[in-house]
């Protein structure tokens, strides 16, 4: 490689690991799968948190969450640490560097008003026109709100960000939001799950893409190599898939999962008191929002047959703009010169174990996260089984522009792997310090993952979980305190108890719930 190369960084949003047509469910991704045919997936990709505001902050600070100090949705990124991230040393490197999509470094749902471009009302301070510089980007276009819920009227402009002022103010307007709302047909019931009458061309997914398609046609910096992180807001729930794209998936041909039965009497205590606990919240409306939103009641198989075929088809269309994007490249003629990276923040339950979405119970249906890379110097067809981390993001883009992050930084560059090297990884962690507002008892979780074993405890009691992955990868059978695994036990702890890097002495307040 003669020149340092451009990245097109694509995230989603809740895309659990094995959610791609290649990775074996029927889902229709055509344009991932050819994607990862041409390169390279990392299968045993960790998220360093199961929620999104931490997760998303350790992509961008390449730090744990109790190092940058985001341990929990509802903590805002201080500004002085994003000012650090690779984007910022990306573009001191002579990149030109954008974010388009949903960036949730601030809390949008805040007690408050909070003066950030996130913020549900504290973004009204913002021109309609502000477009950055944000979190190191130079330019950024935010979706503030990119999850509406029927019980919860969305932010309105002079709310919200430009996704926001775009469907409000120019094309869809208060018919926009209503349309959202209906069903286009009769559904099963199934929690949160319907599908959407919102025209595809309004979608958030497309959207974003024709965003980024603007801005790599019309980029200011010509000359420059780019850095362009795309940040699509679904799949994340609500499953509302809009026409036809929730027609792609018969709900008769989805697979389900083989273990859907609840088993909370054979799980840590922390297990049942994470579903059971009442949200300590005062706000009504949080308080609903916690009810309705976070938590979904046991489904019928017939409305878990729904849930997930919304869910694919959220995720194809997703695919569909991915392909649009490589389309892109290859037009200007700087595909060989770009490395492309598809990822995700976090994974969801979906059902297993009959749970759903996210919450501190760390299955990998909700820690592993799909990672694919194509580009110069990556073996088309390669699989890589290192335990790797979305945190290892941002040192190895900074890799590739010749730059590093600050030394506080537990991210370490994956250019090595990706170049077919040889790199050995003893783990990837993840941590979450669960606030009692969620589900009415505080936890502090952390996990180390080694790729065929893991183990999970949550600090404050000193109770655990671990598994063999290599002999139980559906985590049926929890060996902690087995005397037949002492051993693996006494070697999973000691890695988990030599976290790397330092942890801030004190956090940051929550000033909202998400």
């Amino acid at each position: 490689m003669t020149k340092r190369p451009n990245i097109l960084f694509i995230t989603s949003d809740q895309q659990r690991g094995d959610c791609y047509g290649f990775a074996g469910r029927n889902v229709k991704t055509p344009h991932l799968d050819r994607l990862r045919a041409q390169g390279m997936h990392m299968d045993r990709c960790i998220t360093p948190a199961p929620v999104c505001q931490p997760a998303r902050a350790s992509i961008l600070t390449g730090k744990l969450p109790k190092t940058h100090g985001v341990r929990d949705n509802g903590v805002d990124l201080r500004p002085e640490v994003g000012a650090e991230s690779f984007a910022a040393q990306m573009g001191r490197a002579g990149y030109d560097t954008a974010l388009i999509g949903k960036a949730h470094f601030s809390t949008t749902q805040t007690f408050e008003a909070q003066n950030t471009p996130e913020c549900k009302t504290g973004s009204a301070n913002y021109p309609s026109d502000w477009t950055g510089p944000y979190m190191g980007f130079d330019h950024v276009q935010l979706v503030t709100q990119g999850h509406w819920h029927k019980f919860r009227p969305p932010i309105k402009p002079p709310h919200g960000r430009a996704y926001e002022h775009w469907f409000f103010h120019t094309v869809a307007k208060d018919e926009g939001f209503e349309l959202w709302k209906d069903e286009t047909r009769p559904g099963t019931g199934a929690n949160q799950t319907w599908n959407s009458a919102l025209p595809p061309a309004w979608h958030s997914s497309t959207w974003v893409a024709d965003q980024s398609l603007k801005y790599l046609w019309n980029r200011s910096k010509e000359d420059a190599p780019f850095c362009l992180w795309v940040s699509f807001p679904d799949p994340h729930h609500p499953f509302d898939c809009p026409e036809p794209w929730s027609r792609l998936h018969d709900p008769e041909d989805i697979d389900l999962p083989e273990h859907r039965e609840s088993d909370l009497d054979r799980r840590p205590w922390w297990h049942r008191a994470s579903l059971e606990g009442d949200p300590v919240l005062t706000d009504p409306m949080y308080i609903k929002f916690r009810e309705k939103v976070t938590r979904i009641p046991d489904q019928t198989e017939e409305q878990l047959r729904e849930m997930i075929a919304n869910t694919y088809g959220m995720i194809s269309l997703i695919d569909h703009n991915v392909g649009r994007l490589l389309s892109a490249l290859e037009e200007m003629g700087v595909a060989e010169d770009t490395i492309v990276v598809y990822t995700s923040d976090h994974g969801d339950h979906l059902g297993d174990h009959g749970l759903y979405l996210k919450g501190p119970i760390h299955y990998d249906t909700l820690l592993r996260v799909g990672m694919i890379v194509r580009g110069p110097g990556i073996e088309a067809g390669s699989t890589n089984s290192q335990p790797v981390s979305t945190l290892d993001l941002g040192a190895t883009f900074c890799d590739y522009a010749e730059t590093s992050l600050p030394d506080d930084c537990q991210s370490q560059s994956l250019r090595t792997l990706w170049s077919g090297g040889q790199q050995d990884r003893a783990c990837a962690f993840c941590e979450w310090d669960v606030s009692a507002s969620r589900c009415g008892v505080e936890l502090d979780m952390r996990t180390v993952h080694t790729g065929t074993a893991k183990l999970t405890m949550e600090l404050n009691s000193g109770d655990g979980e671990m598994y063999d992955l290599a002999s139980d990868p559906d985590e049926m059978e929890n060996i902690w305190g087995d005397p037949h695994h002492a051993e693996l036990q006494r070697e999973l702890l000691d890695l988990l108890e030599n976290r790397p890097g330092a942890m801030l002495p004190v956090f940051d307040p929550a000033v909202g719930v998400a």
